[in-house]
C-alpha cells in the first residue's frame, strides 16, 4: 500500500509529463496523446527497472553524475516549457505534431522528476540483502499500472478543456500558462 500511494502521489501530481500530455491533448485530442502516454508508462518503466538493477549505485557513489544529469534536464525541460508555451502552427502552416512514444520514453531520462522518483522509490521499496529483482520488479510493476491511466486523466483533463479552446486568444493564454506551469516544476526539483 505506501508503494501503491507513493506511485499514485509522484505520478499524477502535477510535472513535466502530465503537463505535457495535458497541453497537447488540448491542443491535438486525447486520441494523438495516446503514444505519448503510453512512451511515459513505458519509458519510466524501463528507466525505473535500470536504476533499481544496477544505475543507482554508481550516481549514489558519483554524486556529480547526478548533478549533471539534473541541470541537463532542467534545460530540457526549460526548452520543453518554451515550446508548448509557444505551441500553435508550424512555418508550414500545419499544427506541430504531439510527442510520440518514442520521444516520451526517452524523455524520462532528462525528466529531473522522473530521477527523483526513481532515486527515491528504489532505496526506499526495496530492502538490504532482499531478492532485489522481486522488489524492483514490484515497483516496476506498480508505477507502470499507476502511471499510464494518471497520464491518461491528464490527457482527458486537456481534451476536455481543447473545446473551451476554440478561440486563438484562449488557446494562447492555456498554451503559455501550462507552459509556465512546467517551468515552475523544475524549480523544487533545483531546489
Amino acid at each position: 500500500m505506501p508503494l501503491l500511494a507513493f506511485a499514485v502521489a509522484t505520478s499524477g501530481t502535477p510535472g513535466p509529463n502530465v503537463l505535457m500530455v495535458a497541453a497537447s491533448a488540448a491542443n491535438h485530442g486525447f486520441r494523438a496523446t495516446v503514444p505519448h502516454q503510453a512512451g511515459i508508462a513505458f519509458g519510466f518503466a524501463f528507466m525505473l527497472g535500470v536504476v533499481g538493477l544496477g544505475a543507482a549505485t554508481p550516481l549514489a557513489m558519483y554524486p556529480a553524475i547526478h548533478a549533471v544529469l539534473k541541470w541537463v534536464g532542467a534545460a530540457w525541460l526549460l526548452y520543453l516549457s518554451w515550446k508548448i508555451a509557444t505551441a500553435g502552427e508550424a512555418k508550414s502552416g500545419q499544427p506541430r505534431p504531439p510527442l510520440g512514444f518514442i520521444g516520451a520514453a526517452l524523455f524520462q531520462w532528462v525528466n529531473p522528476k522522473a530521477w527523483s522518483i526513481a532515486l527515491s522509490a528504489i532505496p526506499v521499496f526495496t530492502t538490504p540483502g532482499g531478492d532485489l529483482l522481486r522488489e524492483v520488479g514490484l515497483i516496476v510493476v506498480v508505477f507502470f499500472l499507476v502511471c499510464w491511466p494518471l497520464t491518461a486523466l491528464w490527457g482527458a483533463f486537456g481534451a476536455a478543456i481543447g473545446a473551451w479552446l476554440s478561440t486563438p486568444a484562449r488557446r494562447r493564454a492555456f498554451n503559455v500558462t501550462m507552459g509556465a506551469l512546467c517551468a515552475l516544476s523544475v524549480v523544487p526539483m533545483l531546489a
